[in-house]
């Protein structure tokens, strides 16, 4: 194609283009605001499948709280030498800051008070028959603070057992206790008459002479006969010997020894019924300390002791005392709180059991320890978890889950399973 012809049809081409960007009408340099246009109309949003919810977060172990530290408070009972009874409690605060507390004293079966010191009064003790005398103190730091109590029963004669404790405010958490028992002053004996000395008393001295002469007569007569025999050889009228005459000496006798075949047998019967005897013996203690039986009569290890509530009672290797029983009103299910104090007399630590410490019912029927109610009184600390030490001694209070309204007759405490334990009549 010659050249020309391709110079015009490109310069055709560039022309078709101008007017077709002419025609296009030109776009305005900013666009006027649109007026408010009508909202859209809301669609319902379609809904989703229910997803499951996410498993909660697992929490980080935590370590558990320790118990916080009783405060440096002592009791101590002293009974009085008077002709009722009547007791001195005295309260110590060896600490530095003022502790407040809730001192109980608890009076025996029987017995009430006639009078208190100023701010005491005396009522009913939760879920018991007995009665308890009560005092809300503020103990001044480095300090000690007396009590009393003057008591009346109807055998005034008989000794009487009253323990006294030092709680918490609250009176959930003991922090001591001390027992005393008060008995009546023997009356004056009379003067005994003077005597004079046995050996100065005419019928001594007559017996005496009379042995003394005895003796020598006995003597006498034994020295005579024996004079005789000599006597006659001297003159020789006798046998011609002072001495008699040494016996014909006789053959010398062999001694027959028992045959073998009759000693084992013998000592294989003896043995049998030795063994036999020990293991139908062991048997026997140890089915009668089974854990699951009822009544625990006895033991492996010493015999069981009995005793009321404030009387330190000792067993195997513990001595122990049970200060106060209370249990919360209800019917059902109800907790008994126990404030025992143990005292290990042993050289060495001894381990305890929860489930070893029981508590009778009415009926017959007894409960263990409830050892998670136990842990939540002593704030957390599990009391059976460690050995007491030796010669060590601790207050704590044991609690004992219920059924009904009565509460525990009695309480068994021991140490092992082999000893014999203590058993508390609870009034």
């Amino acid at each position: 194609m010659p050249a020309s012809t391709r110079h015009h049809r490109a310069l055709a081409v560039f022309v078709h283009c101008l007017g077709i960007l002419a025609a296009v009408p030109a776009l305005p340099a900013a666009a006027p605001p649109a007026a408010a246009a009508p909202p859209p109309p809301v669609v319902a949003p379609t809904p989703e499948p229910a997803m499951p919810s996410a498993p909660p977060a697992v929490p980080s172990p935590t370590r558990a709280a320790p118990p916080v530290a009783k405060p440096p408070v002592t009791v101590a009972v002293v009974p009085e030498n008077t002709p009722a009874p009547r007791y001195r409690i005295q309260v110590r605060n060896s600490g530095g800051t003022p502790v407040d507390t809730t001192v109980r004293q608890e009076l025996p079966p029987g017995a009430s008070a006639t009078a208190i010191t100023d701010g005491g009064r005396a009522t009913r003790g939760a879920g018991q028959s007995a009665t308890e005398v009560t005092w809300q103190l503020k103990l001044p730091a480095r300090s000690t603070t007396t009590l009393g109590t003057a008591l009346t029963t109807a055998a005034p004669a008989r000794p009487l057992t009253a323990p006294a404790c030092a709680f918490a405010r609250d009176g959930s958490r003991p922090y001591d206790c001390a027992t005393a028992t008060w008995s009546a002053a023997a009356p004056a004996a009379a003067p005994e008459r003077t005597e004079a000395p046995p050996w100065r008393r005419t019928p001594v001295l007559l017996a005496g002479l009379a042995t003394v002469a005895v003796l020598a007569v006995g003597g006498a007569w034994t020295w005579r006969r024996r004079r005789r025999p000599v006597a006659a050889a001297l003159t020789g009228e006798g046998p011609g010997t002072v001495y008699p005459r040494p016996a014909a000496p006789r053959p010398e006798q062999l001694r027959r020894k028992p045959s073998v075949w009759l000693i084992v047998p013998v000592a294989a019967v003896v043995l049998a019924g030795t063994l036999g005897t020990a293991a139908w013996t062991a048997t026997r203690k140890v089915a009668s300390v089974d854990p699951d039986s009822q009544p625990t009569s006895g033991a492996w290890v010493g015999r069981g002791v009995n005793g009321v509530v404030g009387e330190p009672l000792r067993e195997s290797a513990f001595e122990f005392t049970v200060y106060r029983v209370a249990c919360e009103p209800g019917t059902a299910a109800r907790q008994c709180q126990a404030t025992v104090g143990v005292r290990n007399l042993t050289p060495e630590q001894q381990s305890w059991h929860g489930r070893l410490q029981r508590a009778y019912l009415p009926d017959g029927n007894f409960v263990s320890t409830d050892e998670q109610a136990t842990r939540a009184a002593n704030e957390g600390r599990d009391v059976f978890a460690q050995p007491m030490a030796a010669g060590s001694r601790t207050v704590l209070p044991l609690v004992f889950t219920v059924d009904g309204k009565a509460p525990p007759q009695q309480l068994e405490l021991r140490s092992g399973v082999f000893s014999a334990g203590v058993r508390v009549d609870v009034p």
